[in-house]
């Protein structure tokens, strides 16, 4: 009799779901028209289903995104977003990522005042230095031979600020990142760029998990259609690896094309996304 219950209940959040997924419920609203607690309502679903609500309503919103994307006429991030129930195209895939970008002023003085602490971590990719201001991270910067070249980076980005070894105040968050974990809380980023690179950055971030684009693509989004060359500058410059995804990126006529921490590991990047939507479907 219990396994019927749960099952009839799943079943009617899943049909639930498939219906209001773009005004994306939170599991509070879901577990409430099913009339079940949300703590028994998120156990229930998980073992049924084989993922959490959560998670299976972001899996309907990236499929709806790739439909959309791929249906082979122009069609702009925000106005998908929009469609899909997301309140900023910024949400489309990493829900959870906000960016504090310097002023003119900070940019000029290159972090004085400022203190950033820095530690190393290992991550299916490798292992890598991730930097952070009181603001949130300012580097995550993935290395092979020894971490000199990585902590130069670091010090070239960040001439005037102070620079100490120390438990980075944001490493939890970006570990959940690397987890595919999206019960997290906002990860904050603190750069330095110019407009232009910020720009660049941002339109990264509405790339959703799972799909490729290329330099031509990101040039107009900004709305600097014959700047591909300037945007291909930009995301090479991007100081944050994996979380604002320029691995994401490809050459028009499909080839991977350069990366910043290496050709292999944007493959492995390209493909680990690939099976965490396997694996949520």
């Amino acid at each position: 009799m219990q396994a019927q219950y749960e099952y009839e209940k799943v079943a009617q959040a899943i049909l639930l779901l498939e219906r209001e997924w773009k005004l994306q419920p939170s599991l509070e609203e879901i577990a409430e028209k099913v009339n079940v607690s949300p703590y028994h309502f998120q156990r229930m679903f998980t073992k049924w289903a084989g993922v959490s609500p959560k998670k299976f309503v972001q899996y309907l919103t990236v499929s709806y995104t790739k439909q959309r994307l791929n249906a082979g006429k122009p069609v702009s991030l925000i106005e998908t977003a929009e469609e899909a129930g997301l309140s900023s195209s910024s949400r489309l895939h990493d829900l959870f990522v906000s960016i504090e970008g310097m002023t003119p002023g900070e940019y000029k003085r290159g972090g004085v005042c400022l203190t950033i602490r820095f530690d190393v971590q290992n991550s299916q990719f490798g292992k890598y230095l991730i930097a952070s201001t009181d603001k949130g991270v300012c580097q995550l910067h993935f290395f092979d031979n020894g971490l000199q070249q990585a902590l130069q980076d670091l010090k070239s980005m960040w001439p005037n600020a102070k620079i100490v070894e120390g438990t980075d105040l944001h490493q939890e968050q970006v570990a959940k990142f690397f987890r595919n974990d999206f019960e997290t809380e906002r990860v904050k980023l603190h750069l330095r760029g110019t407009d232009f690179q910020l720009k660049v950055w941002e339109a990264l971030l509405k790339i959703p998990q799972g799909n490729l684009t290329t330099y031509g693509t990101i040039a107009h989004h900004i709305q600097c259609p014959s700047a591909s060359r300037a945007v291909g500058t930009a995301i090479g410059n991007n100081p944050i690896a994996f979380i604002i995804p320029c691995h994401r990126v490809i050459q028009q006529a499909g080839k991977i094309g350069e990366f910043r921490w290496g050709t292999v590991r944007k493959k492995a990047m390209i493909g680990w996304e690939a099976s965490q939507l396997k694996i949520e479907s």
